[in-house]
């Protein structure tokens, strides 16, 4: 039963993290507007191998973080700066002209299963916030940071983001929202949601003082 209910709070918790237009999901719906659904899927795939790399990674620094709760504190000041920075960065980002998109060539399934492997490795996000995210849960012991509950954790991640790339390869190409799709727009939403991960992140901090 414990093994279930980590599963499935990974798998929530990677569909939640994956939910806000980001450059992998809104890459995974434009492949597949302009080159088919099985290449949006395939590029799909290639994201979430390196999911799990990362979830791993980031559930194993969560076991540390654990035994360590002074680092925590010096983790959330770390945090803090990165946010918004990140958040400063989507701003000015979303401020700058959009400049019309060439028509790139047309990839091979495993060109776009490679593609997807190295947009997911430069979107190092998922680190900090599975982290962040596992150390909480293991705190109000909803999940356990032993080898089999770390395993059980890291495939409902690579699978919550699968579920979620797939239904942005197959939903919004039907719904064709411009204003979704508009990169000025994603930068607006992206910098909003790390700007609120800021606030909250502060908040937490100055309750130690």
């Amino acid at each position: 039963m414990n093994l279930t209910i980590t599963f499935f709070t990974s798998l929530l918790i990677a569909l939640v993290g994956v939910i806000p237009p980001g450059l992998l999901n809104m890459t995974a719906a434009k492949i597949s507007i302009k080159e088919g659904y099985s290449r949006g899927l395939v590029f799909s795939l290639g994201v979430c191998i390196i999911v799990i790399v990362q979830t791993l990674i980031a559930v194993i620094f969560a076991r540390y973080l654990s035994k360590h709760p002074e680092t925590v504190q010096i983790l959330q000041r770390v945090a803090f700066v990165l946010f918004v920075l990140i958040t400063v960065y989507f701003f000015l980002l979303a401020k700058k002209e959009a400049k019309p998109e060439k028509e790139r060539e047309r990839k091979s399934k495993r060109s776009q299963f490679f593609y997807g492997m190295f947009l997911s490795a430069l979107n190092v996000f998922p680190i900090p916030y599975q982290a962040y995210m596992s150390v909480t849960l293991a705190s109000l012991g909803l999940i356990t940071l032993d080898n089999v509950n770390v395993a059980t954790y890291v495939a409902g991640a690579a699978i919550g983001t699968f579920i979620m790339l797939y239904l942005y390869v197959f939903f919004l190409k039907k719904i064709k929202n411009e204003k979704l799709k508009s990169q000025k727009n994603m930068n607006y939403i992206i910098g909003s949601i790390t700007g609120v991960i800021a606030i909250i992140t502060f908040i937490n901090i100055a309750k130690d003082f």
